[in-house]
């Protein structure tokens, strides 16, 4: 539920008066951090993050200012432009990129070279870098990719596909057997924009998508509606679930368990409901999204991160937070707490099977994806999850969709 402009209004007040109100008494050895790690996870995460930095540098304190999503997110450039916190909570790749040319983020290369953060981070480094340099750290993301059900394909005799070649061979054998080779839902419209960014990536590339929801790139461009060509290579044979666009993405969850659908593009928090549904490891597999063109691989993951204002009062224990973020056995824990990946490739790996594959992948993906709502300013990402929408419900519209889609990049970024 989205808060009424009121309660946003209020939310920002709240959060200028604490600020105001901390940075008044914030004192030598006195660390102030805002968050919206309101949710149980994250706050329990940040919570652990807190007390053992205290317990391993006894010469500060911390102090955190929890604030819900849509307050913090409204309130966030007021923290940074007033009475900025110390530290703060943000997103990476292009979230992060508006505050970091207005310079309001510290530049953090020196940490990232100092400790080696390049190699150990190093899937999460191009979505932290921007003018060649780190603006903060990454601590958690969550894998997406394809689950596929193991049974049906060993039933019909299909391998798991590496390439879209074989993915099409294995989606017609599938809708030959009367199985629906997808599931999907997209009433809430973004589950269509993971379908548009792993093409995307996969079609041109990380560096292009990033390029193109950063609004340097025309919807109209040939290498977009080549995007489209190989989406219509699933759209008009038919193989996502026909009334997707009718449904949330958990409701096309049931259709996978039954076996009437064999695939589901979709991030690692479905999981859970799928294995509710009734599906064991045995039946459950997990899949990278096929190859394309010959390009490094780059995948979704949404990645939360940590920041300097460059206002901060106290950069130099906002440094050693960040430094004490950045280690493998810190973050192993933080997201043991939060169900998702530490992004430290030296981090003990999760013992859940479908974390464990996302881990792999993850640690060696050339390049992130935050997913097209993040990556994309809310006005472009809205038209263009609706676009995205449309055109899988009538296909022919694609030309028409990408123009207006266009029109829409010219006033967003204008």
């Amino acid at each position: 539920m989205n808060p009424t402009p009121l309660l946003r209004r209020s939310a920002l007040a709240l959060g200028l008066a604490l600020c105001g109100a901390l940075g008044a008494t914030v004192q030598a050895g006195t660390l102030v951090i805002n968050t919206d790690a309101s949710d149980p996870a994250p706050k329990a995460a940040w919570e652990y993050l807190a007390k053992s930095f205290m317990a391993a540098h006894p010469d500060v304190t911390v102090k955190i200012n929890t604030f819900d999503h849509e307050g913090f997110k409204t309130s966030l450039r007021n923290f940074l432009t007033a009475e900025a916190p110390d530290v703060v909570s943000w997103y990476a790749g292009n979230r992060m990129a508006p505050f970091v040319q207005a310079g309001l983020f510290e530049d953090v290369s020196d940490l990232w070279t100092r400790d080696g953060l390049h190699d150990k981070l190093k899937s999460a480094a191009p979505s932290m870098t921007l003018n060649g340099k780190q603006w903060g750290v990454p601590y958690t993301y969550y894998p997406w990719g394809i689950y596929y059900r193991k049974d049906l394909f060993a039933k019909h005799g299909l391998a798991m596909p590496k390439t879209w070649k074989e993915l099409l061979a294995v989606s017609v054998k599938l809708k030959a057997a009367g199985i629906t080779p997808f599931a999907i839902g997209t009433k809430a419209l973004w589950p269509s924009g993971g379908w548009f960014d792993y093409l995307n990536m996969r079609v041109n590339g990380h560096a292009f998508h990033m390029a193109l929801t950063s609004g340097q790139v025309p919807y109209t461009d040939a290498r977009v509606v080549a995007v489209f060509d190989r989406w219509d290579e699933l759209v008009r044979p038919g193989y996502f679930l026909a009334n997707h666009a009718a449904i949330d993405w958990q409701d096309a969850i049931p259709a996978f368990v039954k076996g009437e659908a064999a695939m589901y593009l979709m991030g690692n928090f479905a999981v859970d409901l799928m294995k509710k549904g009734g599906l064991s490891e045995a039946q459950l597999g997990f899949m990278p999204f096929p190859k394309i063109a010959d390009l490094p691989q780059a995948e979704d993951a949404p990645t939360d991160t940590a920041h300097i204002p460059s206002k901060s009062r106290n950069k130099a224990d906002a440094r050693r937070f960040l430094a004490w973020m950045a280690r493998a056995e810190v973050q192993a824990r933080m997201n043991e707490i939060l169900g998702q990946l530490p992004v430290n490739r030296e981090a003990a790996r999760p013992a859940d099977t479908y974390l464990k594959e996302g881990f792999t992948l993850l640690s060696n993906a050339q390049g992130l994806g935050q997913f097209y709502d993040r990556d994309a300013p809310a006005e472009m990402a809205k038209a263009g999850m609706e676009g995205f929408q449309r055109y899988m419900v009538k296909p022919d519209s694609r030309k028409e969709v990408l123009e207006r889609l266009e029109s829409v990049r010219k006033r967003v970024y204008k």
